[in-house]
């Protein structure tokens, strides 16, 4: 079941949803079995995979201020920072387009 949580592709959402529903059982059998083991983590497959890492440092100001706003919008402060970076990103794409 490990191995199928890290591979399996579905061809469409409802696929997923369906194989999800039926696999309820053994999905919590294989998460007790895991954190019995020790090795529940946090993060996703996906994410360990395919994401990297990237340091930068802020004024701890800065971090203040974030840590403000994302707790009023119910965020962690690096997935708010992460999510401020996205959309300067894409409004410098859309600048630099001429759009």
């Amino acid at each position: 079941m490990r191995d199928l949580l890290k591979t399996n592709k579905f061809s469409n959402e409802a696929e997923e949803a369906e194989w999800w529903a039926n696999n309820q059982d053994s999905l919590a059998s294989e998460f007790e079995k895991a954190a019995a083991e020790g090795a529940l983590s946090r993060g996703t497959v996906v994410r360990k995979g395919n994401t990297p890492t990237t340091t930068i440092l802020l004024d701890p100001d800065d971090i203040a201020k974030a840590r403000v706003h994302a707790v009023q919008i119910g965020l962690h402060y690096q997935t708010y920072l992460k999510m401020l970076i996205h959309e300067a990103l894409r409004q410098e794409e859309l600048r630099a387009s001429g759009k």
